[in-house]
């Protein structure tokens, strides 16, 4: 049976926005994509949780840096406050179920947070050290930058690469991994460029946008797979 996976959506005014490289990704992959509309009542939110297979986290605008503990810097960026109380509720529900998530750049930062992780409000202004350009100007589908892979981790497994290129588009960033998270690929600057739990089958955040990349590379094709894979085979 095809698993159904929860899509999680951008709140533009009244409008709830999901890219169709994410619905196009999944589908492709085996999944059935459920794009995760805006409800008002957690008990919603909850029973469409429910039923569920796994959780694309999407990307989108900065997070409420009060959800991690900290006031709002100068170049914090727009922040959705709805949409942050959304997904923390379906996180709280995967993570607790221990079952599959996916999180893609702001989606990878709030399944962080959420699990009680901190991160830069701007990586450009908060990171020591001369960075590289990651919010590139170049296509979507563009591979602007290198990453190391670690050996062992979930991310080295299903790629089967210890070095790999990736696009980039976020000017924020995980700086201090939850409990039970760790990190599984990072790039020549020292930013965090994926995560994993040691404690469930498949709860994996990377900083890029495999999507976008899905028609040209092998990578990100398998990443898609093996999270609707471990999707159809539950917790």
């Amino acid at each position: 049976m095809m698993p159904l996976i929860g899509v999680s959506a951008s709140l533009e005014g009244t409008a709830v926005q999901a890219q169709r490289a994410n619905i196009h990704a999944i589908e492709a992959s085996g999944g059935v994509p459920i794009v995760i509309p805006y409800m008002e009542h957690a008990r919603t939110v909850e029973t469409l949780a429910e039923n569920l297979a796994g959780l694309l986290l999407t990307g989108g605008g900065d997070i409420d840096p009060f959800l991690f503990g900290e006031e709002p810097r100068q170049q914090l960026g727009s922040i959705t406050p709805e949409r942050d109380w959304l997904e923390a509720i379906l996180i709280k529900h995967f993570l607790k179920a221990k079952k599959p998530i996916l999180g893609i750049c702001r989606g990878a930062q709030i399944l962080n947070v959420v699990a009680g992780g901190g991160m830069y409000q701007d990586i450009y202004e908060q990171h020591p050290g001369e960075l590289l350009q990651h919010s590139q100007q170049a296509p979507r589908d563009h591979l602007t930058h290198s990453i190391e892979v670690k050996p062992g981790t979930l991310l080295h497994e299903i790629t089967g690469n210890t070095r790999s290129r990736v696009n980039s588009f976020h000017h924020q960033a995980v700086n201090r991994l939850a409990p039970g998270f760790i990190s599984s690929a990072v790039s020549a600057d020292g930013i965090i460029e994926a995560f994993e739990s040691e404690e469930r089958p498949f709860v994996v955040g990377v900083q890029w946008h495999p999507e976008d990349l899905f028609a040209g590379q092998a990578d990100a094709r398998r990443l898609f797979a093996a999270f609707v894979e471990q999707s159809k085979k539950g917790p």
